[in-house]
């Protein structure tokens, strides 16, 4: 059985190594060991897609909540897990930085921060401040621990390049480990903020429709994620199939389905 240290190294090995890699999203257990047996190298937990499981909206799951997820997705695979751990579940630095010393004693390897308070961005200091704290406590563990600290301001309507830069920027100088500006559009702005900062970039790819990993690769992004947007393609076959039995009274849908001993062989 792969330890937790292990898997630690593993992740950062995958940070300094060239290129870039994908890093999925799975919601539940299954959706986790069915990516580990398609042949991913990791995996990020994912706010909206685990929230959209309980019947919720992103951004309404306990601490408690996300810690036994966190727990189910290790529990499910070898592979290396971090998670997305929102603001912290707290305003204050030092409540915040718990959550990482509790969301590793659940197993995950790493996890990020945001500067979105739920309401609004933090202010500058009090941002930086936050991940300093995070930074300090996940030190104290006994393997690295990859902490990620986020910009949030292109999710909240705040499209400044020049603050989120500055923000990734201060994070970094206070030992963050990779940096993420969900919701950059363009190649070129990925390519400005990979330009700003020495640590691996992590970019969401659904803002980009139509671009290649090695694309991103080439604009120099490390780690790319899709946030909920497996989850929600699911929703969408879902709901598409719900419709064609309630409105046309069809079945079309079920044709093309995965077989389940296909299925069957990716959970073994």
């Amino acid at each position: 059985m792969t330890t937790q240290a292990e898997k630690a190294e593993r992740f950062r090995a995958l940070h300094a190594r060239e290129g870039a890699f994908v890093i999925p999203n799975p919601w539940d257990a299954g959706s986790a060991r069915l990516l580990a047996g398609l042949g991913f190298e990791a995996l990020a937990t994912t706010s909206s897609g685990f929230a959209f499981t309980l019947g919720r909206l992103d951004g309404m799951v306990t601490l408690e909540e996300k810690l036994a997820h966190c727990r189910l997705l290790c529990a499910a695979t070898d592979l290396p897990i971090s998670a997305d751990l929102e603001n912290g579940f707290a305003h204050d630095p030092a409540q915040a930085a718990q959550t990482y010393l509790l969301a590793a004693e659940a197993g995950v390897v790493g996890g990020s921060i945001e500067d979105f308070s739920g309401e609004g961005i933090y202010d500058f200091a009090h941002a930086v401040e936050r991940v300093q704290a995070a930074v300090e406590a996940v030190r104290t563990l006994d393997f690295p621990f990859t902490l990620t600290a986020r910009a949030e301001n292109f999710l909240h309507g705040r499209n400044d390049l020049d603050d989120t830069i500055r923000r990734l920027q201060a994070f970094v100088a206070v030992g963050a480990d990779v940096v993420y500006a969900p919701g950059l559009r363009t190649l070129a702005e990925v390519r400005q903020v990979v330009a700003a900062v020495d640590k691996p970039v992590n970019v969401l790819v659904p803002f980009l429709p139509g671009v290649t990993v090695a694309e991103l690769a080439a604009a120099g992004a490390k780690r790319l994620s899709i946030g909920g947007a497996l989850a929600r393609a699911t929703m969408t076959t879902i709901i598409a199939s719900g419709h064609e039995m309630l409105d046309a009274g069809g079945f079309g849908w079920l044709s093309g389905l995965v077989s389940g001993r296909e299925v069957a062989r990716l959970l073994r």
